[in-house]
């Protein structure tokens, strides 16, 4: 739910919101990556390798990189629904996704190039950056993913490692062990001159590549890969003024650029408790700014669901909630307004698969007006945001 405010914030939001195009355009026209977000394209992928159908983008070896859009029909290369998992664009409705690792070479590493606008300018410094999740059929999660930028374009058909500077690399070398959440891989860049190539992927050897074996989650339905397989979108390269500065990782960056946290809280269906207490203690959680069901949340609504099937007379509340870093936001980007009420939906959907009907499911929006009672006094920020971000459920 939209914050409530005044005529006058209402016209202060409604100014910057006019002026957003402009921004945006203007952002678009620094980059010097023709088609960062991966939205042009030349043609729908019909499978698993395309990414070449991205404007702009290529894979330089033979282990082709993978396209996936929302608008697709077919279930392998979709948004936010595909092969490997389900996440939302980091922004806009379409993204890459490649192979970082796999142990054994089992499954050979993925890479995407693409073409800078305009060569690199000698000496001057560039804030180069872009945005990876892990995806849920991963069976590893590593480090060393990074970008690499060079005079000369990458190529062969073989499918083999790039071994090769990694010039941008997130600060910590982290392994990114997160799904359903982007995180920001960023930093500067002094150009030699005359680069006109930057490649995302893994340019390091295997034995000097950090992993980290993933359990799959119990109702997941995605078939596992024996790899860390990572989508990709947003990137950008921006050439800095002479006293410029790369803002990578400030503290007053959007929350959903440096949170990764889902909150979790799971309650075991105990036939001890009055039916009453088997809904209302069943909350849902989610991602930032993200409306999708985590498996924790699916086997949550799924208690709920069983229940309400074992009393057809009865009839719940489904109330959703928001935080309010997610409406400060939504005053900039339309698409994080309402996120509440779009939590509702996505769980109502959930229950409606599950048999129930929709005159038996009410639903409130409650924004960020009612603070979790999970919250405690030593959490902090960033986890009691996660907190606030939920739907919970009263019987009527």
């Amino acid at each position: 739910m939209k914050p409530n405010s005044m005529k006058l914030k209402q016209l202060v939001a409604f100014t910057a919101l006019i002026g957003l195009p402009l921004f945006a355009s203007a952002q678009k026209e620094d980059n010097l990556v023709d088609n960062g977000g991966f939205e042009s394209s030349t043609g729908k992928p019909k499978k698993i390798g395309q990414i070449d159908l991205a404007t702009g983008w290529i894979s330089p070896t033979g282990s082709r990189a993978d396209y996936f859009m929302s608008d697709s029909k077919l279930p392998d290369v979709g948004v936010p629904e595909n092969a490997f998992g389900k996440e939302q664009a980091k922004e806009g409705e379409n993204y890459a996704g490649i192979v970082a690792f796999s142990y054994g070479n089992k499954m050979p590493r993925s890479y995407i190039m693409a073409k800078l606008k305009t060569p690199l300018k000698k000496d001057v410094t560039y804030c180069i950056s872009f945005y990876v999740s892990m995806s849920e059929a991963s069976k590893y999660a590593c480090n060393q993913i990074g970008a690499n930028i060079s005079k000369k374009a990458f190529g062969t058909d073989q499918k083999v490692h790039l071994i090769d500077q990694t010039q941008i690399q997130h600060p910590d070398n982290k392994v990114f062990n997160a799904t359903y959440n982007w995180e920001k891989v960023c930093g500067s860049y002094k150009a030699e001159g005359g680069e006109k190539f930057l490649t995302i992927g893994n340019f390091t050897s295997d034995q000097d590549t950090k992993y980290e074996t993933n359990k799959k989650p119990k109702d997941s339905k995605i078939t596992q890969i024996v790899a860390a397989y990572y989508y990709i979108d947003e990137v950008v390269v921006t050439m800095l003024d002479k006293d410029g500065e790369c803002k990578c990782y400030t503290d007053d960056k959007d929350k959903n650029e440096q949170s990764t946290t889902v909150y979790m809280k799971q309650v075991a269906d105990n036939d001890k408790m009055s039916t009453k207490d088997r809904i209302e203690k069943q909350e849902v959680y989610f991602g930032f700014g993200k409306t999708f069901l985590t498996p924790q949340a699916k086997a949550a609504l799924d208690i709920v669901a069983k229940v309400m099937t074992e009393n057809p007379t009865m009839s719940i509340t489904v109330i959703g909630s928001n935080n309010e870093e997610e409406d400060k936001l939504a005053e900039k980007k339309d698409f994080y307004a309402d996120m509440d009420t779009k939590r509702n939906q996505a769980v109502k959907e959930y229950l409606l698969s599950k048999g129930i009907s929709a005159t038996r499911l009410k639903s409130e929006s409650k924004g960020n007006e009612e603070p979790s009672p999970e919250i405690k006094e030593s959490d902090d920020e960033d986890l009691k945001l996660a907190k606030n971000r939920r739907v919970i459920f009263k019987v009527n």
